[in-house]
């Protein structure tokens, strides 16, 4: 099992700035969430207590993205998550939203690969580019929730000679693939 890296370590002064541990300079809120959305994992601590923090601090970038109009929980999931927290009793919601990431994170994973799999033009020099493009458009639209998900480098280049023919029929055979999924 791959050891997961350490999260980037961001110190809380008593004057409520955030200093970077690993650049050694003050960051914003904003420069938090851009670490996150890069795929970063972060942890926020008080420098006086050693108080984890980062929980707080989520939940805040959470709420200025709401505020600004960003809305991307529904008024009915933040009902649900209100009466979780103030049930009293031992609720399964954590679980159960840390579960659907999780599947939602797979199921992002497996698009791209799908996609670069089924893709005949994969094959062809300067695609790796174009792939490139597309997994940060993935990664855009979901907000850096998908993990990188780069098909293996070491697969084999195609030869130069390869038939025209041979691409517009797997090109056609895609097509008619897709075709038969809508």
């Amino acid at each position: 099992m791959a050891e997961k890296p350490k999260p980037l370590l961001i110190k809380r002064y008593a004057s409520r700035r955030l200093y970077n541990t690993e650049t050694s300079d003050y960051v914003t809120l904003e420069d938090i969430a851009g670490f996150i959305r890069d795929g970063r994992e972060v942890q926020i601590v008080d420098l006086k207590s050693g108080d984890d923090l980062t929980r707080q601090y989520l939940l805040q970038i959470i709420a200025e993205h709401e505020s600004r109009g960003e809305a991307v929980l529904p008024v009915d999931v933040l009902t649900d998550l209100v009466r979780s927290y103030m049930s009293g009793n031992v609720s399964v919601v954590p679980q159960f939203l840390q579960a659907s990431f999780d599947m939602l994170r797979d199921g992002q994973s497996k698009v791209v690969e799908n996609m670069s799999a089924m893709n005949p033009m994969a094959k062809m020099p300067g695609m790796e580019a174009m792939q490139a493009q597309q997994e940060a458009f993935m990664k855009a639209m979901t907000g850096g929730w998908a993990k990188s998900t780069s098909p293996d480098k070491s697969q084999s280049q195609p030869e130069k000679g390869d038939d025209l023919d041979a691409i517009k029929k797997q090109l056609a055979e895609l097509q008619d693939k897709l075709s038969k999924m809508s």
